[in-house]
């Protein structure tokens, strides 16, 4: 007798699922919970203790010899590959080693004028205690980042990062979550730290991204980004506001330049500067842009990065600006929406 073949039925939900999803979002929001609280106790416990660690590291890079060595091990291990290379790419000289191969052959990598970070969360971690002798034996400094202030590599270390955390996100309170959490935004912290002493740029930043778009984006000029020529709109100084206007409508970037016979910028007319001079200035229509212009605007050359005039624009609170050669003769504009479509911001 042939097989008879019969058709699947749909398995039925299992009762209370809903409930249990319910009860799944609410624990994804507890952990989410008390690792952002974990990371914003750290605020208050930052001191002179991290800026010793920030002092250590500076030190050792200064004579261009020193290198930051990150390691760990389990969970902390890769925390300590993500700092590495958070510094790495920020312009640390950094690399992870692992505290097993250490043990066997890789401590030669360690030199005198090197900065070792040990990170654990107990401090007691045997594979890191058995290589830190060989470390302070060799002359470099160790920076130690655990949960446990009083713990061995703690008390071994040239600086101690205090990133103890109240309790783990795990229910068991077990797995290593909030911890790990904590120790990544320390390091986070002393990477951007060392980041802003060293001076480090945009353009820094893309030529240790080569691939990518990354690259791509932070190596753009003001002049790959700008309108030029007829582009640009732009009045002279003796021109009325209508005219401005009319200009500024034919441009279409909510600005125009206002310039001397020459073609040196003399100031910027933008819609703010219109709306302001709609609450002070009677006869309007009449009046001359140079009466109701911004004089001495921000300019931007056209070799800077784009991405400086994205923070021109920030720290200024404006919109548009003008691209001026070296003798402040109009060559371009740009607004924020040019930096935009060209993904610098």
């Amino acid at each position: 007798m042939a097989n008879v073949v019969r058709p699947l039925r749909p398995t039925p939900p299992r009762a209370g699922g809903e409930a249990r999803q319910a009860g799944a979002l609410e624990l994804a929001r507890k952990v989410l919970a008390i690792e952002a609280e974990a990371v914003h106790a750290l605020i208050a416990r930052l001191d002179e203790r991290f800026l010793a660690a920030l002092r250590l590291i500076q030190v050792c890079l200064d004579g261009e010899r020193g290198r930051v060595i990150v390691s760990g091990i389990g969970k902390s291990g890769h925390i300590a590959r993500k700092i590495a290379s958070t510094m790495a790419s920020t312009g640390t000289p950094a690399y992870f080693v692992h505290p097993a191969e250490a043990s066997h052959g890789d401590l030669g990598m360690i030199r005198a004028e090197d900065v070792f970070i040990a990170i654990s969360n107990s401090g007691e971690s045997a594979e890191l205690m058995r290589i830190v002798p060989a470390i302070k034996r060799e002359g470099a400094k160790l920076v130690a980042i655990t949960g446990n202030a009083d713990s061995p590599l703690a008390r071994e270390a040239d600086a101690h990062l205090d990133a103890g955390v109240e309790k783990e996100a795990c229910p068991l309170n077990l797995s290593p979550t909030a911890s790990t959490t904590a120790a990544l935004a320390l390091g986070d912290a002393l990477a951007i730290a060392l980041l802003d002493a060293r001076g480090f740029s945009a353009a820094d930043f893309a030529r240790s991204h080569p691939g990518g778009a990354l690259r791509r984006e932070a190596l753009k000029h003001v002049a790959d980004v700008m309108h030029r020529g007829a582009e640009v709109p732009r009045v002279r100084e003796n021109a009325t506001l209508k005219q401005a206007l009319d200009e500024m409508t034919r441009g279409g970037l909510g600005m125009t330049a206002v310039v001397d016979a020459q073609g040196r910028v003399k100031g910027i007319f933008t819609d703010g500067d219109l709306r302001r001079a709609l609450k002070k200035v009677a006869g309007l229509k009449a009046a001359r842009i140079a009466r109701v212009m911004t004089a001495n605007p921000r300019t931007i050359a056209p070799q800077a990065l784009a991405t400086e005039a994205v923070a021109l624009m920030d720290r200024h609170r404006i919109s548009q600006l003008l691209v001026t050669g070296a003798a402040g003769e109009l060559i371009g504009a740009l607004n924020m929406n040019d930096l935009l479509r060209a993904k610098v911001v």
